[in-house]
C-alpha cells in the first residue's frame, strides 16, 4: 500500500473543487423543491460507486478506444480549466438537461451533478499522477462530505448565505484553475 497524506489531500481537494457540492447547494435546494424528498444516502452511495468504478474501468475504456491516459489527462485539464472559469467568472459554458422530474436522487443529482463529466475526467487525470488507493480514499472522503452537505443543505445555505456560497465557489475555482495548469504541464511533455 502506498498511502500518502499529501496525495490524498490533493486528490480530495481537486475532486471537492470539481464536484463543487457547496456551490451546488442552490441547485440541490431547487431539486428538493421540484422532486420533493431526495435520498441523501442513496445519492451519495450511487455517486461514490460510479466514481470508483470509473476509476478502474475508465482506463480500459480508453484503451479500447485507442487513447492513452496522458492524452486523456490533457483533455481533462481543459475541462477543469473551463469548469474553473465557470466558477470564477460566474458564467455557464455547459448547460445540463432540465427535464428530469421523476427521481432526482439518481438523475440528475448522483449523475451527472455529483459524478459528472468533470469528476470522471478528473479521476483518470489523477490516476496518471497518484496511487489508486490514495484516490479511492479521497473519493470516500468526498462522498462522506457530499452526504453531509446533502443532509444539511438548507441549513448550510441559511448559515453562509448566498455571498458565502459565491465566495467559496470562486476560491475553489482559482484552486481548480491552478490544478488544471499543473495537470496540463505535467502530462503534455509525454505527448511531445
Amino acid at each position: 500500500m502506498n498511502f500518502n497524506i499529501k496525495e490524498i489531500f490533493t486528490a480530495f481537494m481537486v475532486l471537492f473543487a470539481v464536484i463543487d457540492i457547496v456551490g451546488n447547494i442552490p441547485i440541490i435546494i431547487d431539486l428538493r423543491k421540484k422532486a420533493g424528498h431526495i435520498q441523501s444516502e442513496k445519492a451519495s452511495v450511487i455517486a461514490g460507486v460510479i466514481l470508483i468504478v470509473f476509476l478502474f474501468v475508465g482506463k480500459s475504456i480508453l484503451k479500447l478506444v485507442g487513447i492513452d491516459v496522458h492524452s486523456f489527462a490533457v483533455a481533462g485539464a481543459f475541462i477543469l480549466f473551463f469548469i474553473a472559469l465557470e466558477m470564477i467568472l460566474g458564467i455557464t459554458l455547459y448547460k445540463q438537461d432540465e427535464g428530469a422530474k421523476l427521481n432526482a436522487t439518481v438523475f440528475p443529482l448522483a449523475f451527472p451533478l455529483i459524478a459528472g463529466p468533470g469528476s470522471l475526467t478528473t479521476l483518470l487525470s489523477l490516476r496518471s499522477e497518484f496511487y489508486t488507493e490514495n484516490i479511492i480514499l479521497a473519493v470516500v472522503i468526498n462522498v462522506i462530505l457530499i452526504y453531509v452537505v446533502l443532509k444539511t443543505s438548507a441549513k448550510i445555505e441559511r448559515f453562509i448565505g448566498q455571498n458565502g456560497i459565491n465566495i467559496t465557489r470562486k476560491v475553489f475555482g482559482v484552486i481548480l484553475l491552478a490544478i488544471a495548469v499543473k495537470l496540463f504541464t505535467s502530462n503534455i511533455k509525454f505527448l511531445l
